[in-house]
């Protein structure tokens, strides 16, 4: 952190110093501090795709999912092949009861990134809550294949491979 604030200190017009400094902030809940910096970061450049993916994540862990999906949106629209903002923005839809459109989400994110295992497993997860077994059942074993240790996120989710959730 100490030579993030150098850098900052010495070239305060740079971006990516705020940006990776956020990511600092953020990994310690610092939410209030990675804000800020994601933030300065946009405003120093204005199409920094990242930089609004990672503030829509803070923006979530606060509880502000409408100013998440803006943030996550705004990625997307500065880079349309950007999966992880179309999984994240996938995850808020969730949260606030919009099922079809996080399945359409994480359609696309799949489509971009087909090895993408967290959109698996989120998209199985979604198809099981619309009642979609197969479907659901598909995704996790696509997401194991691709990853083994995929079987341990599904688990903890409160699912089984080949059967339905517990919860």
């Amino acid at each position: 952190m100490a030579d993030l604030d150098k850098a900052i200190e010495l070239n305060p017009n740079l971006a990516v110093p705020y940006f990776n400094r956020g990511n600092v902030r953020r990994n310690k809940k610092d939410f209030d501090g990675a804000m800020a910096d994601y933030t300065k970061a946009i405003e120093l450049k204005s199409d920094y795709t990242q930089a609004y993916d990672s503030r829509g994540s803070v923006k979530r862990a606060q509880g502000n999912l409408d100013g998440a999906i803006a943030d996550y949106t705004k990625a997307i629209e500065l880079n349309s092949k950007y999966a992880e903002a179309y999984s994240n923005r996938g995850v808020v839809k969730v949260g606030k009861g919009d099922l079809d459109g996080a399945l359409a989400d994480y359609n696309r994110a799949i489509q971009l990134h087909p090895k993408f295992v967290e959109a698996y497993i989120n998209r199985g997860i979604v198809k099981n809550k619309v009642g979609d077994a197969n479907g659901s059942n598909a995704d996790f074993e696509k997401a194991i294949e691709l990853n083994p240790r995929a079987r341990k996120m599904i688990e903890a989710q409160g699912f089984s491979i080949g059967g339905t959730s517990s919860k």
